[in-house]
């Protein structure tokens, strides 16, 4: 059986409030859902859907902002919003800024977002994606009667690798990570370190369909066989202890 992944188009432009599993459902192209589906949604519109849009005209910039902004020409505006949603700056450098978000991830500009809104607005991340997908996650089941997982994407750079590749924010009812260790290679030798971030590979298939500019914040992927175990995103970020580069 071949791993299916198929878009879902949604026309309408998302708002605060909207219900995105009945937007879900009313699409016309998607087929009917089955058990074990996986659903992707792309963080921009559970952004929206959460209200996660700032006006940059309510944001009043600190001097560090003005300053690092100046340098980087920037608008300190949008700078104030990556500094008030990091823990920490990573690194500046030819105008990047990568932070540490709020959340734990390492990305640029603190998820800060000024692309797929309004002039003069700027996203920011859930505040809880995995609590997203959980929601979506039990209204499914409850709409539809099958168990599903969710997954949420986000763009994602890479260090030592040029471009971008989507990679998961969020999860419901999927594991992150599938372990290898213990197990044996085609050789009988034993696998100690090998753990594979599907949910971060399930992401980058996904965004094969979805683009940027195509009107397909979702997509489902079928016929992938994955552990349906409790899990949260904090298990894909790498602990501190155990980087390298920090």
């Amino acid at each position: 059986m071949s791993l299916e992944i198929i878009p879902v188009c949604i026309e309408a432009e998302i708002k605060q409030g909207d219900n995105l599993v009945d937007l879900l459902l009313a699409s016309k192209l998607r087929p009917q859902l089955q058990d074990g589906d996986i659903i992707v949604f792309t963080q921009k519109i559970i952004s929206k859907q959460e209200g996660q849009i700032i006006s940059l005209s309510d944001i009043h910039p600190e001097p560090l902002a003005i300053g690092i902004a100046s340098e980087y020409r920037k608008d300190p505006r949008v700078v104030q919003l990556i500094l008030d949603q990091s823990k920490r700056i990573v690194r500046m450098h030819n105008g990047i800024i990568i932070s540490e978000t709020l959340h734990g991830f390492i990305c640029a500009n603190a998820g800060v977002d000024e692309s797929n809104v309004m002039d003069g607005y700027a996203t920011l991340l859930p505040n809880s994606s995995d609590k997203s997908a959980e929601e979506i996650c039990r209204q499914i089941k409850e709409k539809t009667g099958k168990n599903i997982a969710v997954v949420i994407s986000d763009t994602f750079g890479r260090p030592f690798r040029q471009g971008q590749v989507n990679v998961a924010i969020g999860v419901a009812g999927i594991n992150s990570i599938m372990d290898y260790a213990g197990m044996k290679d085609n050789f009988g030798r034993i696998l100690r370190v090998t753990a594979i971030a599907i949910v971060d590979e399930i992401c980058s298939a996904a965004e094969l369909v979805m683009g940027k500019s195509i009107r397909v914040p979702i997509s489902i992927i079928r016929n992938y066989d994955f552990s349906n175990v409790s899990s949260t995103i904090n298990e894909i970020i790498r602990p501190r202890s155990e980087d390298l580069f920090r």
